[in-house]
This record gives structure tokens, C-alpha cells and sequence, in this order.
């Protein structure tokens, strides 16, 4: 979604994250939860069945260290146990966006500033015209 109000420009992206090879998302109802975590377990997930021409899964294979080892990293970074947290996610993003955008040619001519948020991640724009460009990346899973 966006929106203008004078000069502010407002962009809503709904981001849809994916499992890490070999796992799967798994919503759990409210009543299975403490207080504290996010209702999406991050699980490991048999898929030999569905891949017996490429042997056994992410899951029951003894094979590529350093993909397990990289999935397990992600995973550290963005749960808190088995729970997907939205904080660490939001976190995480928030790091990466400025790195990608020194990248861009548009960072030359355009200031990047994060805005605080606990749940989401938020960046304003500011174009040398003094227009304000505000983005908001929500998280979901499918």
C-alpha cells in the first residue's frame, strides 16, 4: 500500500518470509504458547519422498556441512528457541537494508535514516528536493 500526505511519500511492504531449506513454518494455536514467543514454529521437515532422485533430505543427510551449518546460523539468528521472532527478524533486517542501499545509485543523491519500530522495520528517504519517502516492511509467512 502507499499513500502521499503534502510531501511524504508512505510505503506498506508486506514481506512474506520463507522456511530455510528442509523446514517448515508451523502456526500454533494461542493456548500452546507462553506469553513471551511469536506463534510460528521453525521445524525440520522430511522431504524424501518428494526428492528420491536426489537422495535423502536436508533433514536425515549426513552431507554438506557448511549448508547445515549456515541454516543453523539463520536460524539462530531469527528464533528464539524453535519460535520465529519477529524482534530478532525486524533486527535483522535493519542491518541489511542499509548495507544494500550504499550499493545503489540513488544513495548518493539520497539520505537513508532508520525509524524506530519493535515489530517492523521502517526507513525514511529524503531526496534532495526535500521529499520524504517512509517505508514500513511488515513480516509474514504463508
Amino acid at each position: 500500500a502507499w499513500s502521499i500526505h503534502g510531501n511524504i511519500t508512505k510505503y506498506r511492504l508486506l514481506v512474506i518470509l520463507r522456511p530455510p531449506p528442509g523446514h517448515s513454518f508451523i502456526l500454533d494455536t494461542l493456548e500452546q504458547l507462553p506469553a513471551s514467543r511469536s506463534g510460528i514454529r521453525v521445524v525440520p521437515k522430511c522431504t524424501c519422498s518428494s526428492r528420491p532422485l536426489f537422495g535423502c533430505c536436508f533433514l536425515h543427510s549426513s552431507g554438506d556441512l557448511l549448508a547445515r551449518v549456515q541454516v543453523w546460523y539463520l536460524l539462530d539468528t531469527l528464533c528464539t528457541g524453535t519460535y520465529l521472532d519477529v524482534k530478532k527478524v525486524s533486527s535483522w533486517v535493519q542491518m541489511l537494508v542499509p548495507s544494500a542501499w550504499q550499493r545503489l545509485p540513488q544513495s548518493s543523491r539520497c539520505q537513508l535514516t532508520e525509524l524506530p519500530s519493535r515489530r517492523s522495520c521502517r526507513f525514511q528517504l529524503t531526496a534532495p528536493s526535500g521529499m520524504l519517502f517512509t517505508i514500513e516492511m511488515r513480516f509474514a509467512v504463508q
